[in-house]
């Protein structure tokens, strides 16, 4: 229905209206847009000016980055944010996930360098560090690098022992990761490997009893090594204190028979000076000494004669008392005590009498 015929509302607002209100209401701010009717070329140009604000602008997200392609080649890489382009055929964006890690993994068996087959299990992380390589540097970059890293596991423990493979994979997955991140630059994969892993390794199912008994008699070795290493370590230091105890007890017992015999010998030096002054002075010095040190400590019965008993304590001789007191020297013993004069025990038995003891009933 035309705006200006009978009986309908025109832009003035003159006359009723008729029909759908509410999509009259939505329409009529358009109407007025384009002034009226005629306005075909109007809407046309709209919808244009619409499609090329829609394909013109382009949001690329934090995770993301954008390759702008003009006429399908490579034009400009877009980082995070809101960005304008020419509308397509001319240019279009194709976002690719440059942060997200992705993983591969699978198990594989493999030939050692002894000639054994083993399962290796591969756990590989990586992500896409150029998005331009990523999309036209190779025709898939990630059936590249699964090729590549199963090539280069393989390659990495074909090189291994069996037991090296078992027990010390660390330095076979830091070795294959660097192999492998030389591999995808060289194919310009524009991918980085961010973490390669050999979680486990182990042996076919139809050989596995025969591995497991080899693993324990490892263990049982390395069991032995270590409790031998601490025996080793507990016996050495004593038997090495108790050679330096030997040898500082030898060396002090040593000096000290090197320092008696040069004190004895310096002391015989002595003795010999003295008694070529004075001979008869120093051989009964040296006689009463000896005799002194020979009696000192035992208890002493001297015999007069054959009448009479002399008793000579010694006590205390040569230290201090028990109780705490000043020792005793010993009592003197002259040589006339000893040694009477001939003749001088005869005189006095014969000018004494002989004195009765009482013990005579007990003698007979």
């Amino acid at each position: 229905m035309a705006w200006n015929s009978p009986g309908s509302n025109d832009p003035g607002g003159k006359g009723p209206r008729r029909g759908n209100g509410g999509l009259e209401q939505i329409l009529d701010p358009l109407r007025n847009l384009f002034g009226g009717g005629g306005g075909i070329g109007r809407w046309v140009l709209l919808v244009l000016a619409l499609w090329l604000a829609a394909n013109c602008f382009v949001l690329i997200a934090e995770q993301q980055r954008g390759v702008v392609l003009r006429f399908g080649e490579y034009a400009r890489l877009l980082q995070p944010g809101p960005h304008f382009k020419l509308p397509w055929p001319l240019e279009r964006v194709v976002k690719v996930n440059a942060t997200s890690i992705k993983n591969f993994g699978t198990t594989v068996p493999v030939l050692t360098a002894d000639e054994n087959i083993v399962q290796v299990e591969i756990n590989v992380q990586y992500r896409v560090s150029d998005p331009r390589l990523y999309l036209f540097g190779t025709r898939d970059g990630d059936a590249m690098l699964t090729q590549a890293a199963l090539s280069t596991v393989r390659e990495q423990v074909g090189r291994s022992p069996l037991d090296t493979v078992l027990g010390a994979r660390n330095a076979l997955a830091v070795s294959a990761r660097d192999q492998l991140q030389a591999s995808l630059d060289a194919y310009r994969t524009g991918l980085v490997v961010t973490e390669l892993n050999l979680p486990n390794a182990r042996p076919p199912e139809e050989v596995k009893p025969a591995f497991d008994d080899v693993n324990s008699a490892q263990q049982d070795q390395d069991r032995l090594i270590s409790e031998a290493e601490a025996y080793a370590a507990q016996v050495v230091p004593e038997a090495r204190g108790t050679a330096a105890r030997v040898r500082a007890t030898a060396q002090g017992y040593r000096e000290a028979s090197i320092a008696r015999a040069q004190g004895d010998a310096d002391r015989f030096s002595l003795l010999v000076d003295e008694y070529q002054h004075a001979p008869g002075v120093t051989r009964k010095r040296l006689w009463l000494e000896t005799v002194q040190g020979v009696l000192a400590d035992n208890r002493k019965v001297v015999g007069g004669d054959s009448r009479q008993l002399i008793y000579v304590p010694m006590d205390g001789a040569g230290g201090g008392r028990a109780d705490g007191g000043q020792s005793r020297q010993p009592p003197l013993v002259t040589p006339e005590l000893l040694m009477p004069e001939q003749g001088q025990g005869a005189d006095t038995g014969a000018a004494r009498s002989p004195r009765p003891t009482g013990r005579e009933e007990v003698s007979r």
